[in-house]
C-alpha cells in the first residue's frame, strides 16, 4: 500500500463482505429459481404457453412495485426484505392463475357465440372480486409481525414491509392488468382441461379422496380433532408437572415427548451461518500479560493449523474503547475460513475411532475439532460466531447462547454460588463447557512505605508513589510530530527490572540529599 514502509503491511483481520455477498447472492438465486418453477408450473398445467406469460410478467410486475414502494419508505434491499419477497412469490401468481383458467372455462364453453373481449370481462368479473379480497386476506396475515419490539423487531419488520408490499401489488394487478393481457394473450387454440395428462392424473388421484372425506365426513372431523389435540396437548402440564419424582415422573416424561407443541423449543431467532468462527476462551483472573501473550500465540497457532482456516487474529484485553469492556481473562480470536468449496476432503470418525465417511468437514465437526485441539489447563473454550456474539452480547451480557446471571450483595457468596451452579451446569447432556466468571481473585502487588524509613531522608510519601507509578506505568515525557502524526514518549523501567518482586524491591528513589 502507498505511504507505508517497504516492511510494514495492512492486512485484514475480519470482513464481512463476503457474508454479505453470500446472503445477497443465494436470495437472488432462490428468487430467480421461484419464478421459473412458477413458470413451469403454469406452462404444464394450462399446455398454453401465451396463457403462462400472463402470469409471468405479473410476478416481476408486482415485484418491482414493492421496490418503488421500499425506496419511498426508504427500506434498503437486503437480505430480510427480499426474503419477504421470496415468501411471497408462491401466493403473488395465484388469483393470476385462477384467473387464467377461468377464462379458459369460458373460451371452452362461449368460444364463438360471444366477441373476445366479452369472454373476458365476463370471467374476470365472476372471479375478480372474490380473488382480490383473498389475496388481501393474506396481505394483512403479517400484521401482527409489525408488533415484535427489539432485536425481533428491527430483523423481521422489513420482511413484512415486503412482503405486503408484494401482495398488496400482486391484488391490485390481478384485477387491473392480469385482464389486459389475458385479452391479448388467451387466443387461439386452447387445450381442454380433460386433455391434460397431467390434469387428468391429478383428478384421477383427487376424486377418490373427496368421495372418502364427503361420504365419512363426521369421522374425518372427529380424526382431524384428535391430530390437533393431539399436536396441542400440553401433557408435561396436565400430568407430569403434578407427579413426584421417581419412576413414575420418569415415565410421563417420556410420554410426554409423544406431543410435538410443548416439544418446541423456545429460540425464537433463527441462527445464521456466518462463515467465520470466533474463539473466546475464558481464563481465571489475575492472568499476567507475559503469559496471556504467550497463550494468545499458542492457540493461534494451534488454529492456524487446519486447512480450512484462512486467516486467524486474536486479541487478549480491550482496546481503548469504551464499547469492548473485556477484562485480561478474556481472549477473542476472529478465525476466517476459506470457502467451503476449498475445504479438503478428510475421513470422518465417530468417538470410538471408526472411519464412518470421507468428505468435507461441518462447521460443527470444525469447531469440535478446534476445540479438541485447543486444549490448556485454566481455559474453559466457547466456539461461537463474531456477529452473534456481538449481539449476545450488547442484548445480554453473557457471550454464550445459554447463560445463567446470578445477582446479590456479597461478592464472595455470588462467586461461591456460581461455582457450584458451574459443576451441576457440566454435567447436563449436551454442554460443551460452562464456566463461571469470578470477580474475585484477581491479583495486586501493594506497596507498604515506611513513612519514618523514608522520612530519614527528606521523601515523602507522593514523592515514592510517583517514583513506583513511573517505573511500573511509565509516564509520558513529551510529544514528537512526524509530519501529520503525533507520537507520545514515554519513560518506563525495562521489563528485567519490573518482572518480579524481587526486582520491585531494589527500585531506587532519589532523595533530595543525594542519598
Amino acid at each position: 500500500m502507498k505511504g507505508l514502509p517497504p516492511d510494514v503491511s495492512i492486512t485484514v483481520a475480519y470482513d464481512r463482505t463476503a457474508l454479505i455477498n453470500r446472503a445477497v447472492k443465494t436470495l437472488e438465486q432462490k428468487l430467480l429459481e421461484e419464478s421459473v418453477v412458477v413458470a413451469l408450473v403454469c406452462i404444464l398445467f394450462l399446455l398454453h404457453f401465451r396463457s403462462a406469460m400472463v402470469a409471468i410478467l405479473i410476478l416481476p410486475t408486482a415485484v418491482l412495485i414493492s421496490f418503488v414502494v421500499m425506496q419511498r419508505q426508504g427500506i434498503s434491499s437486503n437480505i430480510m426484505s427480499l426474503g419477504g419477497i421470496a415468501i411471497a412469490i408462491g401466493a403473488m401468481v395465484d388469483a393470476v392463475i385462477i384467473m387464467i383458467e377461468n377464462a379458459h372455462k369460458h373460451m371452452e364453453r362461449d368460444a364463438g357465440k360471444k366477441p373476445h373481449w366479452d369472454i373476458i370481462r365476463d370471467a374476470s368479473i365472476e372471479v375478480g372480486p372474490t380473488l382480490f379480497y383473498s389475496l388481501l386476506v393474506i396481505t394483512v396475515s403479517f400484521i401482527p409481525v409489525f408488533s415484535l419490539q427489539a432485536q425481533e423487531g428491527r430483523l423481521f419488520k422489513p420482511l413484512a414491509f415486503t412482503k405486503t408490499y408484494s401482495m398488496a401489488a400482486a391484488a391490485l394487478l390481478s384485477v387491473t392488468l392480469a385482464p389486459v393481457l389475458m385479452g391479448y394473450f388467451i387466443r387461439g387454440k386452447l387445450l381442454h382441461e380433460e386433455k391434460n395428462p397431467l390434469n387428468r392424473f391429478l383428478i384421477w388421484v383427487y376424486h377418490p379422496v373427496i368421495d372418502f372425506v364427503i361420504r365419512w365426513r363426521w369421522a374425518v372431523i372427529v380424526g382431524a380433532t384428535l391430530i390437533v389435540a393431539w399436536v396441542f396437548l400440553p401433557w408435561n402440564w396436565l400430568v407430569t408437572r403434578h407427579l413426584a419424582e421417581g419412576r413414575g415422573k420418569s415415565m410421563a416424561e417420556k410420554v410426554g415427548r409423544l406431543f410435538p407443541y410443548q416439544n418446541l423449543g423456545s429460540e425464537f431467532m433463527p441462527s445464521l451461518y456466518e462463515g467465520d468462527l470466533l474463539y473466546m476462551p475464558t481464563t481465571f483472573p489475575g492472568i499476567s500479560p507475559t503469559k496471556a501473550r504467550q497463550l494468545i500465540q499458542q492457540t493461534d497457532k494451534i488454529i492456524k493449523t487446519f486447512p480450512e482456516v484462512e486467516h486467524v487474529f486474536g486479541k487478549i484485553g480491550r482496546a481503548e474503547t469504551a464499547t469492548d469492556p473485556a477484562p485480561m481473562d478474556m481472549i477473542e480470536t476472529t478465525i476466517m475460513l476459506k470457502d467451503e468449496k476449498d475445504w479438503p476432503e478428510i475421513n470422518i470418525k465417530d468417538p470410538d475411532g471408526k472411519i464412518t465417511a470421507h468428505r468435507r468437514r461441518t462447521p460443527d465437526e470444525l469447531a469440535d475439532a478446534m476445540n479438541g485441539a485447543v486444549q490448556f489447563p485454566g481455559l474453559n473454550n466457547a466456539w461461537t460466531m463474531p456477529i452473534k456474539t456481538r449481539i449476545d452480547m450488547l442484548a445480554t451480557g453473557i457471550k454464550t447462547p445459554v447463560g445463567i446471571k446470578v445477582a446479590g450483595p456479597d461478592l464472595a457468596e455470588l462467586e461461591r454460588v456460581a461455582s457450584e451452579i458451574e459443576a451441576v451446569v457440566k454435567g447436563v447432556p449436551g454442554t460443551l463447557s460452562a464456566f463461571a466468571e469470578r470477580t474475585m481473585g484477581g491479583n495486586y502487588i501493594e506497596f507498604h512505605i515506611d513513612r519514618d524509613e523514608i522520612a530519614r531522608y527528606g521523601l515523602t510519601v507522593g514523592a515514592v508513589q510517583e517514583v513506583l507509578e513511573v517505573a511500573l506505568g511509565g509516564m509520558p515525557l513529551t510529544t514528537t510530530v512526524e509530519g501529520l502524526e503525533r507520537y507520545a514518549v514515554n519513560l518506563r523501567y525495562n521489563r528485567d527490572f519490573r518482572e518480579n518482586l524481587e526486582a520491585l524491591r531494589e527500585i531506587s528513589v532519589p532523595a533530595p540529599t543525594g542519598a
